[in-house]
Order: structure tokens, then C-alpha cells, then sequence
């Protein structure tokens, strides 16, 4: 693997040699290797023919000069921004921004020199939309409203019932000024009600690239935009990102691609050793959205018919006290991938004199980052004496570098192994009978 990436990816938890009759032979991976090979070949192609935006998308810089000038027009003067959408325009944004500290108490935003406060609301709930209405001060607070159709049912929701809440504060003439919007561009015979509804309103717009779809737009000014609220920086972003593909577009091997690989194991993983669930356990508070972004991703992606694997989202160490029961002693059917950032000597130093009257005398003079070191390796260890397959994923920094390398890395794998199931990764067509059968009843 190339020391130029960001991360560093070990499989060998996953192979036979490691964890016996229960991890992968030479054999089969090399099998699923020559697969992936296949498909990276046609993904070069795609990139060469302009085929999938999202190989191009981190080459581009002008969305992010449009994004900037439209953050900073809409922050003036707020002390908040909420960020309404639902899925795919909400979780990775919400990733990102947990990168830069979001969500986690006492956590200033990066370059937090007159920033406003960020939120996000992805979930319809009528209680704690009222909640959130009736105790906001409208003229400190922004809201940046995101559909890619411009026809989700819960985001237009929650658009509506806040511009109502607006203009009953009697804001309603400074509407176009505390809202932005990110929608496809309007298309002939195809109904955008978020466009409507905004320009009728004067709300100025950014357009949602026709060709990302939600659950891979995390590199697009969907989730760009509240990670340079938080102070990140997009163009670092999209370069840890471009590095990614970099070996890709250079015809190295699959084993020597590390999301190639990666897919290549999980999916020999699943059709030749049983394995039915796939855990993403990242041992820092700031990857806790990625766990819950890569959810999605995958299950989004790859549930279709009957295919697919279930992901688990985790969060170390705190979950070495819930699931790992299951994951290391529960059915055979789980494989578990730890991302590790480097923490040794950071964090309080335990005084050795207290630790040795609470009996824990090995934990004196220890930082609490030697500690999850310790544990995020520990833990690694002892899967595998178990038997249970575990991937490992160590970052020495978590910057913006790492953070696009990371989503990069996991998307690719998702559509890698999308190719290596022959199925689309890109499309969720269980996921609309349940809209119209909304619809229906609500009587449309």
C-alpha cells in the first residue's frame, strides 16, 4: 500500500493463517482478487468516459467557491445553523462534521473565530420539531434545507412547518435571507418542490449534483457545507479523497487498493465463509457518524435481491461493554473492522498513587489515549484468537486528509462490491413501494 494514503488497512485478521478454517484461503481471495481486478478495470473506464461523477467530483473546486460565498451570507449575523434533511443529506455532513468536533461536548469548531453554532434535524418527529420551533429565536438562527429530487416527503415537512413557524414570528419579509437551499437543477416534465417552493420565497439555491445520489454526496456541497461550518477544510477534503483513486487510475492491482481489497474480502467473506454482518467499530468519539454513515452506504447500496450483508454500527471502547459479547461469542456469522486513530500519550495522566488505591495499579502514569490504544488493539487481538474475521484501519492524524481518504475509501468499496454481487449500487427500489404506500394514505 502506498505511504502516501492516509490510513493504513491490515486484511490478514481475515485469512486463514490468522483465525483458521474461519478466515479466507490463499486460494479464494486471490479468486475474488481477480474479480475486483475486473471491476476497477471497468471503473477506469467510467472514469475515463465521464461516467460516474463521483471519480471526477474531487477534482472540482468551483461548487466549493459557490458553497463558501453562499455560507457566508447566510452565517452573517446568525448564531446557528440547522441543517434539515433526511439520509443521505444529512449523515454525511453529520460525519463531517463530528470530524471537526460537532456533537461532542466541549469541542470548539475548528477555526471557531466567530462561527456560528450547527444542528441537524434528519429525523420527522413531530415532537421535537414543535420542540425545536417553539424555543428558536428565528433572527439568530439560518437553515439550509437539502433534497436532491426536491420532493422528499420528510424534508418538505420540516421546510414547510419552519417557514410557517417564520413568518408567525413575524420574519416572514426576511425569509430569503435565513434560508438556503441545495436541490437538483428543475429538468423538463419533472416536478421540483423544493425549487418551487423556494423561489416563490426569493430563497437563493445551490444545486445537488444530478449524478451523486444522497448516500454518496458526502463529498459534494451536501456534505461539504456543514464541515466548512465547522471550520474544515473542503479542498483538503476532496484531496485526501482524490488520493484514494489515485492507484486505481494508476492499473495497480486490486491487492495493492486498499477499498479493491477490501470489498474483495468482504464479499469472499459472505459467499465463502457464512458471514452475514459486517461491524464498523471506530475507537474515537469523532468517527461515531462515520459508523452510522457507513451503515446506510452499505445497506443502501447492497440490499437487494436477496443479497447483502447487515452492517452494525459500533463505537469504541464503550461498546466492549455492550456488543462485543456478540461479536465475539455470538453466531459465526459476523466480521468486524476497527478503526484505530493514533492516541498514545494524549489525554489526562492517571496519578499513579490513586490508581494503585483503586487496584488498578497498571493504569497508573498511563494517558487515557494509552489506554484506548491499548483496548483498540486488544480487542483486535482477541477476534482473532476467537476465530472472527476483523479488518483493521489505523490514521495517525485525523484531519481532513484522513477524513475524505476514509469516505472515499468506503464508498469505492461499496461499489466494488456492488460489481463483484452484479448488483447496482446506486439505486434502493424496495425503499419506493413504501413512499407511494405513504402517499396513498395520506391521500395522494
Amino acid at each position: 500500500m502506498s505511504e502516501t494514503l492516509a490510513y493504513r488497512q491490515d486484511l490478514a485478521g481475515c485469512l486463514d493463517p490468522a483465525i483458521g478454517s474461519h478466515g479466507l484461503t490463499a486460494l479464494a481471495l486471490s479468486g475474488w482478487m481477480r474479480k475486483a481486478d475486473a471491476a476497477l478495470g471497468g471503473l477506469r473506464a467510467d472514469y475515463n468516459r465521464g461516467t460516474l461523477p463521483l471519480l471526477r467530483i474531487v477534482e472540482d473546486t468551483a461548487d466549493i467557491d459557490a458553497a463558501e460565498a453562499a455560507l457566508a451570507k447566510l452565517s452573517d449575523g446568525a448564531d446557528c445553523v440547522i441543517f434539515l434533511g433526511t439520509g443521505g443529506s444529512s449523515l454525511g455532513g453529520q460525519t463531517l462534521a463530528q470530524i471537526a468536533g460537532w456533537g461532542i461536548p466541549h469541542t470548539a469548531p475548528k477555526a471557531p473565530h466567530r462561527r456560528p453554532r450547527i444542528r441537524f434535524y434528519d429525523n420527522l418527529d413531530g415532537g421535537t420539531l414543535s420542540a425545536l420551533l417553539e424555543s428558536t429565536d428565528f433572527a439568530k438562527t439560518r437553515f439550509v434545507v437539502t433534497s436532491k429530487s426536491g420532493g422528499t416527503a420528510e424534508t418538505m415537512a420540516q421546510a414547510i412547518a419552519t417557514i410557517s413557524a417564520v413568518k408567525a414570528a413575524g420574519l416572514g419579509a426576511k425569509i430569503a435571507s435565513l434560508f438556503l437551499g441545495i436541490a437538483e437543477p428543475e429538468a423538463p416534465g419533472k416536478t421540483n418542490g423544493l425549487r418551487a417552493l423556494f423561489r416563490s420565497l426569493s430563497i437563493p439555491m445551490l444545486e445537488h449534483h444530478t449524478g451523486i445520489g444522497g448516500r454518496f454526496s458526502c463529498l459534494t456541497n451536501v456534505g461539504l457545507l456543514p464541515a466548512m461550518a465547522r471550520g474544515l477544510d473542503a479542498r483538503a477534503i476532496r484531496a485526501g479523497a482524490r488520493a484514494i483513486l489515485q492507484p486505481m487510475l494508476d492499473a495497480r492491482p486490486a491487492a495493492e487498493i486498499p477499498f479493491a481489497a477490501g470489498a474483495a474480502t468482504m464479499v469472499g467473506l459472505s459467499k465463502d465463509r457464512g458471514i452475514r454482518t459486517l461491524v464498523l467499530m471506530p475507537y474515537a468519539d469523532r468517527l461515531g457518524k462515520m459508523a452510522d454513515w457507513y451503515v446506510q452506504l452499505w445497506a443502501e447500496s447492497l440490499g437487494k435481491g436477496g443479497e447483502g450483508t447487515t452492517p452494525v454500527p459500533a463505537v469504541g471502547p464503550v461498546d466492549q461493554h455492550s456488543q462485543l459479547q456478540l461479536f465475539m461469542d455470538g453466531p459465526r456469522e459476523i466480521a468486524t473492522t476497527i478503526i484505530r486513530v493514533a492516541t498514545k500519550g494524549t489525554g489526562p495522566t492517571l496519578d499513579a498513587d490513586m490508581a494503585k488505591t483503586a487496584g488498578l495499579g497498571f493504569l497508573g502514569g498511563k494517558t487515557i489515549g494509552d489506554i484506548v490504544d491499548a483496548q483498540g488493539h486488544a480487542v483486535a487481538e482477541a477476534l482473532q484468537k476467537a476465530g472472527r474475521p476483523v479488518r483493521t484501519i489505523d490514521i495517525d492524524t485525523l484531519d481532513e486528509k484522513a477524513a475524505g481518504a476514509l469516505l472515499m475509501h468506503f464508498m469505492m468499496e461499496t461499489i466494488v462490491a456492488g460489481r463483484l454481487l452484479n448488483l447496482d449500487p446506486f439505486d434502493q427500489p424496495a425503499v419506493e413501494l413504501a413512499k407511494i404506500l405513504t402517499k396513498q394514505r395520506l391521500g395522494g
